[in-house]
């Protein structure tokens, strides 16, 4: 298979992502390398770099650094996202100049979007989600806004607009704010609507070029059903394959398995229920925390709610729930909670333990990282029934 030259860029913050804009417009056009952006702050950075092997390295202050043992990556890839884990063991997603440019333009399509309206990058580009704001702004002629207020269209997590609403930002002001990288808390979206904001949120990962699934619909020319539950998508905006890993037979990529579980009713409509990964099995029933945070997420002193699993010597997991509350001074509790969810959920779905937290810690990406929120969590910090 013919190999494509790879080129590193490391950013230091979403502003530094103007660095990357010519470059990618090379990559998506075939006139330049493939191309590696990556977080110039990651620790596991030296790891990442040997893993990857680029032929060339532009580290956060410019300078280019040639290296000798670069293994190439197949000829179609224009760009590769790394999914690394909190393990630190790499995860290259190698995306074709093909499906980037298809998943841009079909999201450019859906909101309405016109020539010349410009985009806010306001998130990393070395994750799916901010790398597709510089692609638009490619396809769409115009060039990236990083500070400032002339643009028209965002992508922003959910932690951002709650911080726009709690700063009294005119919302009403701007075209579409594309909201994703974690679900979104239904309160949030309910109050950003209310203050004028054109929000829809997004589903995808940086499998499927980022969002394919836009206010519960997909993009134009991307299907999703189920298979045991999980959510396969199909569709040209599907990566190529995973750095050092076989490839799939020539031609279309296989319909990607997700590891979500979900459902699609009759109008094609998409509902996302939760990670397989992070289901919660107490007592033999098996619990989507998904499902559990949006119930406590309308109770009456929560700001926020994550909901995770950990060990019990009975059930052999509990759910936990981590608040934040809407008044420290009179927070909910495991009491409060259990009484909100009744007759919604099932009772083994009830939460046995509260943990209150000011914060929520996320990854970059914007999703909550509940690795540390298992890790740091203990009896001493909680708050039972």
């Amino acid at each position: 298979m013919a190999k494509h030259s790879l080129h590193a860029v490391l950013l230091n913050g979403p502003a530094d992502a103007v660095r990357l804009v010519e470059p990618l417009r090379a990559a998506l056009d075939g006139t330049g390398p493939a191309l590696l952006p990556l977080d110039a702050t990651d620790p596991r950075l030296p790891g990442l770099l040997d893993a990857y092997a680029p032929d060339q390295i532009t580290d956060g202050d410019g300078d280019v650094t040639r290296r000798h043992g670069g293994r190439g990556v197949a000829a179609d890839t224009a760009v590769i996202v790394s999914t690394s884990g909190s393990t630190g063991t790499p995860k290259g997603v190698e995306l074709s100049a093909g499906a980037l440019l298809h998943s841009a333009r079909a999201s450019l399509a859906r909101i309405g979007a016109r020539p010349g309206e410009r985009w806010l990058c306001c998130l990393p580009a070395n994750h799916v989600a901010g790398l597709q704001v510089l692609i638009r702004s490619i396809v769409s002629g115009t060039e990236p806004v990083f500070e400032g207020d002339n643009y028209s269209h965002v992508s922003l997590v959910p932690t951002q607009l709650r911080r726009l609403l709690d700063a009294g930002a005119p919302l009403d002001r701007r075209g579409t704010i594309l909201l994703g990288g974690a679900a979104a808390a239904g309160p949030l979206l309910e109050a950003a609507r209310a203050a004028g904001a054109r929000v829809v949120t997004t589903y995808g990962m940086s499998e499927t070029c980022g969002g394919c699934v836009y206010d519960g619909y997909p993009l134009d020319g991307v299907s999703v059903t189920t298979e045991e539950e999980h959510l396969v998508i199909d569709g040209p905006v599907l990566f190529s394959g995973y750095t050092g890993q076989p490839r799939p037979p020539a031609g279309r990529p296989a319909p990607f398995v997700t590891s979500d579980l979900g459902c699609v009713d009759k109008s094609g409509f998409v509902q996302v229920r939760g990670r397989a990964d992070d289901v919660i099995n107490t007592g033999g029933y098996k619990v989507v925390p998904g499902e559990v945070a949006r119930v406590l997420e309308t109770c009456p002193g929560v700001r926020e709610v994550v909901v995770v699993g950990g060990p019990d010597q009975k059930w052999g997991e509990r759910v936990i729930a981590i608040v934040i509350p809407a008044d420290r001074r009179d927070p909910p509790d495991v009491k409060l909670l259990r009484t909100h969810a009744s007759g919604v959920l099932p009772r083994y779905a009830f939460p046995s333990e509260v943990v209150l937290v000011d914060t929520i810690p996320l990854l970059p990406s914007g999703k909550p990282d509940l690795a540390r929120l298992r890790r740091e969590h203990s009896p001493a910090k909680s708050v039972t029934n």
